[in-house]
Formats: C-alpha cells, structure tokens, sequence
C-alpha cells in the first residue's frame, strides 16, 4: 500500500524544513505551486536528499511543444509523480510523457478539481455532461496517451478502476479525517473510504499539516488508509 502523500501547504524552505524534522522516516510529501514557485528546484533537491519521495503537483496545461520542453526539465530533478491538466487534451499529454522519457517519474492528469461541483463543471466549463462523465472521460484520454493515472476525486476511482485497470493510479485529494471540516473541498472523503473505492494514492493537506500533533494525525490516517 502506497504511504498518503502529504500536500506540503507551506510558503517557505524553513517551514518545510521544521515540518519534515518532526518525522523519523521517509514519506510522500506533494510539493505544490505555491512552495515551487517561490523556492524553486532547490527545495525539491533538498526533500528528496532526505529520502523523500515528491509529487510535484504544478498541472501543467499549454501547447504540447512547450509541455514537452518544461517536462524534460522537470525530469533531471527526480521527482517521483508530477502532473498536466487533462483537459489539454491528448497530444499535450503524449507531449509530457515524451518530455519525461528516460526517467522513473510517472506522469498523470488531473481529471477534475475536487473543489469543483458539477454546477460549477456546467457554469464555468460549460461542459454539460454529468461530473462522472466527465472525469471518466479525461480518465480515457490519459491512458489513451499513455499517462500513468489520474488526480481525482474518492468519488470516482472506482469507476475508473472499472474502465482503465486496476493498475492505473487513482490519486485522490480531498482526503478528510471523519467529522473534521472540508474547507475549500467539494468532495471529500475518508481515508478508509478511498481505499475501499480503490483509490491507488490518498493525498492529506491541512488534516496533517495544520494538526496540533501532526506526526500522531499523519500516523492515525495512514493505519486508516492500510486498514489498521
């Protein structure tokens, strides 16, 4: 069973520094937009020196040449997952996996945010297909162009179990622990919940990273996510 990946919200190298020095083993920590673009390659050289594994979580989305030429890029820095947008469409896909050849980095899409409902899905996207339909549809897409999974929501990995294998990676945020808040989510669910729907990877943010002891939060979420 993968280790729940913790979405380091931070704003700086310190932060993240005194949050990591607080666990005595390795673990998956995402390192987002907001921390990247303000520290840089150097911070993901620093988590993975230590022994981390990183989801480098920047959903990259523009044409394919240029897709390409940023994901070789990102390739030289190891990193163990990073994403694009699937609604880049295929050949922007195929575009990122040939940017990542020759590296152990797999590469998936995000499907749909899961702080999008589907009234937002029909307002904003003006997609007017159900949210399921949706998601499985980029879910299609990005194994069409050879991409390792998806990002999406608990509410959908079994679908799209049922539809890409088993084997291709369900990475769901919005990972709560019972009773606490969704915050800016839409669709949320349990770390029990996402294993049972067949979830490959859960991704925890503030449940952790905001706890009063975030070591014990980290370690009730990943005997719940193992079955413990």
């Amino acid at each position: 069973m993968n280790k729940p990946i913790i979405a380091l919200d931070f704003s700086s190298k310190e932060q993240v520094e005194e949050f990591l020095a607080l666990f005595g083993e390795p673990l998956f920590v995402k390192v987002g937009m907001e921390l990247f673009y303000q520290e840089g390659p150097e911070l993901v050289r620093m988590i993975k020196s230590k022994g981390h594994q990183i989801f480098l979580d920047l959903k990259l989305h523009d044409i394919p040449n240029t897709v390409e030429s940023a994901m070789r890029g990102l390739a030289k820095l190891g990193v163990d997952l990073t994403n694009v947008h699937a609604a880049g469409g295929v050949e922007m896909m195929k575009a990122a996996k040939k940017g990542l050849a020759g590296s152990t980095t797999q590469l998936i899409a995000v499907t749909q945010l899961t702080s999008t409902d589907e009234t937002q899905m029909h307002e904003d996207q003006l997609i007017y297909v159900s949210l399921e339909e949706s998601v499985l549809h980029y879910a299609k897409q990005a194994k069409r162009a050879g991409l390792d999974g998806v990002v999406c929501s608990v509410l959908e990995s079994s679908a799209i179990a049922r539809d890409c294998g088993e084997a291709f990676l369900k990475v769901t945020p919005g990972i709560r622990i019972a009773g606490a808040a969704a915050d800016d989510q839409k669709r949320v669910a349990t770390p029990k919940a996402a294993k049972e729907q067949g979830s490959t990877h859960i991704v925890v943010g503030r449940a952790i990273t905001k706890a009063q002891d975030p070591v014990a939060a980290y370690s009730q979420i990943k005997n719940e996510w193992s079955g413990r």
